[in-house]
């Protein structure tokens, strides 16, 4: 495995200076810098009253609300690799040089336990041959930079299965991704590695040098943790953190009636996003406080990735994603 490892950072580094920018966080808070990014899916036209911009009108629009960097979704209707031959790379990439923004990466949008109950189908082979082709996709744009995520949990089937499943999924896709250059940043999105503890065991196990962690504050949040936890959890995750995503949402509480009781049962809140100017579920500012004491040296991205308050409008995603840029001026 040390030999493997070595080979694979061997072809990580033959492609390029460029392979170095995903940069652990260095442990020298004095290294930290403010560097924004916005999310495409921000514009994608996804949830519920959210409107859509091309991918050429979304550029313009990072670039009008003063972002460095943009994070482009990685399917339609954006830029799925379906869509983009070499000529519409070059010219997708000399676009986003021309606005003198930082592609910072592309978003990918992986489930390594899809299909775990169908055994005679090759799905981890079919997901990792995916992550290649937008590693490939990232290498033409110009970045070095895919964001993937582990699996959902499927019921009825042991865990185990399903995380070692996770695991081989990520190895093979950390391979192929090598291929191009490019790191992989696995959020802590879905079910499997969701808890920190869990994550740091997993890319452990992963073991390849491109294989990192995209690091956010939403899933321990939900999870229950306190914001001196959530601390905790970026200084153990600090070998690992080469991206983070921000977003700020509220709980809404939901009840049922029961007509034989005459009264409101109780069921989960719902979550709904609002701007980083309102008090929310979480707290940034001890979350971005704690990636400052680790160094951390990556983008700080920005999405609006659920239904909004005030509307999905052009001119309310405008407002919301300059509220962020005015908060996050108190770190710089």
């Amino acid at each position: 495995m040390l030999k493997y490892n070595f080979m694979l950072l061997l072809l990580i580094l033959s492609v390029g200076s460029e392979a170095l920018d995903q940069k652990a966080p260095s442990g020298d808070s004095s290294d930290f810098k403010v560097k924004t990014c916005l999310h495409s899916v921000s514009y994608a036209g996804v949830w519920r009253g959210q409107a859509r911009l091309s991918v050429d009108d979304f550029l313009r629009k990072a670039k009008q609300l003063g972002f460095d960097g943009v994070m482009l979704m990685a399917k339609r209707p954006h830029v799925s690799p379906m869509d983009y031959d070499a000529e519409a790379r070059k010219k997708l990439r000399q676009r986003i040089e021309s606005l003198g923004l930082k592609l910072v990466c592309l978003a990918g949008y992986t489930d390594f336990t899809a299909g775990i109950d169908k055994a005679g189908i090759p799905h981890l082979e079919i997901q990792a041959m995916y992550v290649g082709e937008l590693a490939r996709l990232a290498r033409d744009l110009g970045t070095n930079m895919v964001r993937i995520f582990t699996g959902y949990e499927r019921p009825d089937l042991p865990y185990d299965k399903q995380y070692a499943t996770v695991l081989e999924g990520l190895k093979l896709a950390g391979q192929e991704a090598a291929k191009y250059g490019v790191t992989l940043a696995v959020q802590n999105h879905h079910d499997i590695g969701a808890h920190h503890d869990a994550m740091y065991w997993l890319l452990r196990e992963v073991n390849l040098p491109n294989v990192k962690a995209a690091f956010d504050a939403w899933s321990p949040t939900l999870e229950g943790l306190t914001p001196e936890e959530i601390r905790s959890a970026v200084q153990k995750m600090q070998p690992y953190i080469v991206h983070t995503t921000v977003a700020q949402y509220v709980r809404q509480p939901r009840y049922h009636y029961d007509m034989t009781l005459t009264n409101f049962i109780r069921d989960k809140g719902v979550i709904r996003a609002v701007p980083l100017s309102t008090e929310g579920i979480i707290d940034y500012d001890k979350f971005i406080s704690a990636l400052r004491e680790i160094g951390y040296q990556g983008y700080i991205a920005y999405e609006m990735c659920e239904v909004l308050e005030g509307g999905g409008s052009i001119e309310n995603l405008d407002q919301t994603a300059l509220a962020f840029q005015e908060y996050i001026k108190k770190f710089k």
